[in-house]
């Protein structure tokens, strides 16, 4: 067990105020709780939403109801890191053991729990958002989120086990892709993710729509097999002439904004579905009768839910590889220059920028 008293940590405190300080370590585990030392956690698009634009999923006007947090937040849910404390009652698990953590801290009590969909639960409190996270040396979870890692398990791709579960639960959402044709809209780190799975789960063929050039070259890196870039062409038309007139049988929206949602609905044919996977900042004007007139289905897909267990066992067997994925690697005492201005200023270059907190 580490005996120091205080730990670095970045910690949000408003909108453009992440600020590198000096906290305390958190306290020894409650009941059903783990303590973890942070080996690596990447800086997911939600961390930036946070720092652009927030507090849009933090609590600073009422303490959330789970955890009790309000305000200033030590960020980061995309890690991993190996256990150096147990709370009492933890079982299955044991100090030294490497392990990632789903972030969808829950209730276990509500309807939502009960079913099953703990990802929706009444009181979902992500790690990193409503409760301290892992931009951190060290942090506490529950042990109920944890996955052990196998041996010889890729130190690095513990931080990636989190986005690419996002894809996964995505695919999932969307039922069979076996033999489909599916639009990715963004080739970020969660559409790439999106477009891993997918090939993953058996599409055919797999469409990305990007501007960014370094993105449209990673998009074919993880197996897109065409890109299209809609500032360049229209990209309805282009979908339409790929697919005999008609339009994709499915499409990710992996951005989250009104314009990308709206051509999301637009590029799949009638009784297509349409997964809707972005974050987004803003609400949205839309005539539903688009939606009656074509039964295209819409489907919401928030985080996962015991996808951890598949992509873990994609990456150790080679189905997913997430070394393209990976376009940075930073101390803790750089997050803000290298990590998150890095991803500001030059978004187009980065696809995950992972941090390590602990020496």
């Amino acid at each position: 067990m580490n005996q120091a008293i205080t730990m670095k940590a970045a910690v949000w405190h408003g909108r453009r105020d992440i600020r590198l300080e000096q906290v305390a370590l958190p306290d020894e585990p409650a009941a059903g709780w783990v303590q973890i030392k942070v080996h690596w956690c990447g800086i997911c698009g939600s961390d930036l939403h946070e720092y652009l634009a927030g507090p849009v999923f933090i609590p600073v006007d009422q303490p959330h109801p789970l955890t009790g947090l309000k305000g200033q937040c030590i960020l980061g849910h995309e890690f991993s890191g190996e256990i150096v404390a147990l709370g009492e009652g933890v079982s299955g698990f044991e100090i030294g053991e490497r392990v990632a953590a789903d972030a969808c801290q829950h209730c276990g009590e509500c309807r939502y729990c009960r079913d099953g969909m703990y990802n929706i639960c009444e009181n979902l409190a992500f790690t990193g958002l409503m409760n301290n996270g892992a931009f951190a040396e060290y942090v506490n979870v529950p042990a109920n989120l944890l996955y052990s890692l196998p041996a010889g398990f890729p130190t690095e791709a513990g931080a990636l086990i989190e986005p690419l579960a996002v894809g996964m639960h995505a695919v999932k959402k969307a039922g069979s892709l076996v033999g489909e044709t599916v639009v990715v809209v963004g080739a970020g780190t969660i559409g790439l993710c999106t477009i891993m799975c997918a090939r993953a789960a058996g599409a055919a063929r797999v469409i990305a729509l990007e501007m960014s050039s370094a993105r449209k070259q990673k998009a074919l890196e993880v197996g897109a097999t065409e890109v299209i870039d809609p500032s360049e062409v229209d990209a309805v038309e282009a979908i339409k002439q790929l697919t005999g007139g008609y339009g994709a049988d499915l499409s990710f929206e992996c951005i989250g904004h009104k314009s990308t949602a709206q051509l999301a609905l637009d590029l799949i044919r009638k009784a297509g579905r349409c997964v809707m996977v972005g974050i987004f900042e803003e609400p949205s004007e839309f005539n539903f009768f688009d939606i009656v007139a074509t039964e295209k289905q819409v489907i919401g897909a928030l985080a996962y839910n015991g996808e951890f267990a598949d992509v873990i066992a994609f990456i150790a067997d080679g189905r997913l590889d997430v070394t393209p994925l990976i376009t940075g690697r930073i101390e803790l005492d750089d997050i803000l220059e290298r990590g998150f201005e890095e991803l500001v200023n030059n978004k187009d270059q980065n696809v995950k920028i992972i941090v390590r907190p602990a020496s």
